[in-house]
């Protein structure tokens, strides 16, 4: 049993905490509040606390705990702790722990906190700085694009067509699944309606419209977000970790030519090309419904759909999934060209890579979609 006894010094010029027993750490241990309690009413301002090794016979941090909570008390009473009869090792730890930074009291945070006009500021300034990034790379990348067309860049065919293949056939799997799923859903949706009013046929019009001027670009460009942007960017934001763009610079060889020049064309050559497939399965999927639900043929459905959707629409699709393309590609090659050195900015980079293509995906989109209204397309 762990026992603390408070007497006078010999000398009268303090107080003896004489210390026994085991001092482990346990439940319930009420001893360092009684102690403060009892410094509180004996102990006055300038004197000496003096521990004493009276027979410690175990001790782990419960002893470094009651150090700390008496020299804290010390310190707001101008008195002095002497520590120097207790064992070896407590000296140490309670050493170790004194030489740590105390970490700043967690309830306080909001206190720190600048004033709101000066938090508007600084969001400005960030996102300010984070608009030139953006300006700065798009105007390299559209440098580097005409040097390209002029045949003085150093690009390697074989990098774009290994990136080819990761965009394209690697994604076709999901992109089909999905663009099925969405095409039945479509069809669902407006089977439930149309069947109401004896329409059941126009529903080949609307999976068809659905899927060639919005789902069919939107769906691929959204996977390929998040499956190939953030890719680049967890690509180009490790090999920035591991200096290993600071070495082309080095060798000679311009990052944006030889790292990000390839990756946009293949997103650019791919995504429209799967933006085809997911349109084709996406009509697929609805056929099946219209098939299945509505006792609609195959014949009667592509003939309610040629004649009812005409190609513009499909054409609409298509040049949205080539400003998809540029906005993935952007997104995830520029957030790993700036990425950070080290594992967590690879981490964030990724993260707003995706996050970035998807808001802009539908800014986009939308943009599009009102000019194509306005002009009556």
């Amino acid at each position: 049993m762990q026992e603390l006894n408070i007497s006078r010094l010999p000398d009268d010029t303090g107080w003896e905490l004489a210390l026994t027993g085991k001092w482990l750490l346990q439940r319930g241990d009420t001893r360092v509040a009684e102690l403060l309690n009892d410094l509180k009413t004996k102990v006055a301002a300038g004197e000496r606390l003096t521990f004493v090794d009276a027979g410690i016979e175990e001790w782990n941090s419960a002893l470094v705990v009651l150090i700390e909570k008496v020299q804290g008390y010390a310190d707001e009473h101008e008195l002095k702790v002497d520590i120097s009869s207790l064992p070896t090792g407590v000296r140490q730890l309670r050493a170790l722990a004194a030489s740590h930074p105390k970490r700043k009291d967690m309830s306080r945070r909001d206190e720190a906190k600048p004033p709101f006009v000066e938090r508007v500021g600084l969001a400005t300034l960030a996102w300010w700085k984070s608009t030139r990034v953006s300006m700065a790379f798009i105007g390299e990348l559209l440098f580097a694009v005409g040097r390209m067309l002029s045949g003085k860049t150093k690009l390697r065919w074989r990098d774009v067509y290994l990136c080819m293949e990761d965009a394209g056939p690697s994604a076709f799997p999901i992109v089909a699944l999905i663009s099925v799923l969405i095409g039945m859903i479509l069809a669902f949706v407006g089977a439930v309606q149309l069947q109401q009013f004896g329409a059941s046929i126009f529903v080949a019009s609307l999976v068809a419209l659905g899927m060639a001027r919005e789902m069919g670009a939107m769906m691929t460009a959204i996977i390929m977000a998040g499956r190939t942007g953030a890719s680049y960017a967890a690509q180009l934001g490790s090999m920035q970790v591991n200096e290993e763009i600071d070495a082309l610079e080095t060798m000679g060889l311009k990052p944006m030519e030889f790292l990000v020049l390839p990756r946009f064309i293949a997103l650019l050559i791919m995504l429209p090309l799967l933006t085809i497939f997911s349109t084709v399965l996406g009509i697929a999927g609805g056929s099946l419904v219209a098939l299945l639900m509505l006792d609609i043929t195959i014949t009667q459905y592509v003939e309610q759909m040629t004649s009812t959707v005409p190609l513009h629409h499909f054409v609409i699709g298509f040049v949205k999934s080539l400003l998809f393309a540029l906005v993935i590609a952007v997104a995830g090659c520029m957030n790993g060209i700036t990425c950070g050195r080290s594992a967590t900015a690879v981490g964030q980079a990724t993260t707003r890579a995706v996050v970035m293509a998807i808001v802009f995906i539908i800014v986009v989109d939308a943009v599009v979609t009102i000019i194509t209204t306005v002009l009556g397309i």
